[in-house]
């Protein structure tokens, strides 16, 4: 359709000019000659300008491969203005030798002209064919602007969206910090714990000290080693067994070559959070906690199931914390998988 267009915007508008350029007597003999040849003519016309879009389409194509418009547009602009005047010549030159050779078959489509009208003629096709590449080009422009246009304005909405997105985790590294329901239920085994047997106690205190240490200076970081997640988790579970007892299994299986790679913080505090939270923990019948790297460079948290009688009401903060801080890392989603037995989550490790 473009194409179409084009050729019949040239076409007509040459004529237009050629009514200006041409003296009148010129239209006279033109319009006097017999309709075959008129049409002729014009088909004649019709072809010689689609000859010309073509080569300016064509010509336009292997340039954007070498020249680009954004890095050299002034050469763009040279090159692609002497291909099309020389394509143009080439053209005229082809069209002029068929005339020569088949003249006898097809007769003159026109009436004749003078070396003056020649010229003028000539000028004018070459006018046209830079007008086709004009339009061509600019239409190429717009387009390339529009599109730079989308891209900068998806950018900006997706900076504003990660901006808004790194506050919100921001703001629930937070609230974990300073969960209540998690300082309450330590304390609360911690006086327990006193009471019953001291040293149980202080290490009970060192251990959910470690926990907050390590939750003020790491929890707003992008990236931490596996290793000291692992120190973390260590912590972490001390207390998570001294205040549940038997009623959780955690059983670790890390490929020490992972060690060194890099995890979002906190990320298995909220995994075990989530674990604990919605199944139960009997010691007749334990909650199994499972966690190991596998080959693809991923750490796996399975548990099993043993859903609660009533269910507490899910916010899925936890897991959209994690979803979103790989989200703004740009790096591979966590995959969830979940059956009649097992509940998993695999996240990548990043190099």
């Amino acid at each position: 359709m473009k194409r179409l267009l084009m050729i019949a915007f040239t076409c007509i508008f040459s004529y237009a000019t050629g009514f200006v350029i041409f003296p009148y007597s010129y239209w006279i003999d033109y319009f006097g000659m017999p309709t075959s040849r008129i049409i002729m003519d014009i088909l004649v016309n019709l072809l010689f300008y689609a000859a010309i879009v073509e080569l300016s389409l064509f010509a336009d194509k292997r340039l954007n491969k070498r020249i680009s418009w954004m890095v050299r547009p002034l050469k763009r602009l040279l090159v692609q203005a002497l291909y099309q005047i020389l394509g143009v010549l080439l053209i005229v030159i082809c069209m002029a030798s068929i005339y020569l050779i088949f003249a006898d078959f097809v007769g003159k489509p026109s009436p004749y002209i003078g070396l003056r009208e020649a010229f003028y003629t000539l000028i004018l096709v070459m006018f046209w064919g830079l007008m086709i590449s004009a339009v061509n080009t600019g239409d190429f422009l717009l387009k390339n602007w529009k599109a730079e246009a989308l891209k900068v304005a998806e950018f900006e909405i997706k900076e504003a969206q990660n901006k808004q997105l790194a506050a919100e985790i921001e703001l629930q590294a937070l609230k974990l910090q300073l969960d209540p329901h998690f300082v309450f239920n330590n304390l609360s085994v911690l006086s327990e714990l006193i009471l019953k047997d001291q040293q149980l106690g202080h290490e009970y205190t060192e251990n959910f000290a470690k926990v907050y240490r390590y939750l003020l200076i790491n929890s707003k970081k992008k990236l931490i080693t596996l290793r000291e997640e692992l120190k973390f988790l260590d912590a972490y579970l001390f207390l998570i067994r001294n205040r549940m007892g038997e009623g959780c299994v955690f059983q670790l299986n890390i490929d020490e070559s992972r060690l060194n790679m890099l995890i979002p913080p906190v990320t298995l505090q909220l995994f075990i959070e989530n674990a604990i939270k919605y199944n139960r923990t009997e010691e007749e019948n334990p909650l199994v906690v499972r966690i190991y790297s596998n080959d693809n460079d991923e750490l796996v948290v399975s548990n099993t199931l043993l859903p609660l009688i009533k269910m507490p009401d899910s916010t899925g903060l936890g897991l959209k914390n994690i979803r979103s801080r790989y989200a703004l890392l740009g790096e591979r989603k966590p995959v969830i998988e979940k059956d009649t037995q097992n509940f998993t989550i695999k996240v990548p490790l990043i190099k």
